[in-house]
């Protein structure tokens, strides 16, 4: 197996991180992970929903890159009003994203930030959410 990619582009390290099969059926799994980790995060229900479809879109761009032997990795750093998921795959030869697909758009339109591209032998991306109702603290 590989060394895990960072959860963020600074390399910062992930709160929670869970692996799973490369494999649609186990997408449902995450999106629920990560609709528990931002109600922690007091975010909306509606920004909890955008939050599930965002991360049902960024795996619907990486699953179908991941080798035979790959898992589907999510990571989560949790911070006051703001939540940043990375869902990557192993894809030794990635196709480059293509950022005019349904997925991207709906990916981009839902999440405060989004990213894609490759940390080592990982198809990553990334998508920060901030929560519309809930004031940072200091």
């Amino acid at each position: 197996m590989s060394q895990p990619a960072p959860a963020t582009p600074d390399g910062e390290r992930p709160d929670v991180e869970i692996r799973l099969p490369a494999d649609g059926a186990y997408v449902s799994v995450l999106r629920t992970l990560t609709a528990g980790l931002a109600a922690r995060l007091d975010f909306t229900i509606d920004d909890i929903e955008d939050l599930r479809i965002a991360v049902g879109e960024a795996c619907a761009m990486v699953l179908p890159e991941a080798d035979g032997l790959s898992d589907l990795t999510g990571r989560f750093v949790m911070r006051p009003g703001t939540l940043t998921v990375s869902v990557g795959v192993t894809a030794p030869d990635p196709s480059p994203p293509d950022h005019d697909s349904f997925a991207w758009q709906v990916l981009t339109t839902l999440a405060s930030d989004a990213t894609v591209g490759s940390v080592g032998d990982q198809l990553v991306v990334t998508l920060v959410m901030r929560a519309t109702d809930v004031a940072p603290s200091a």
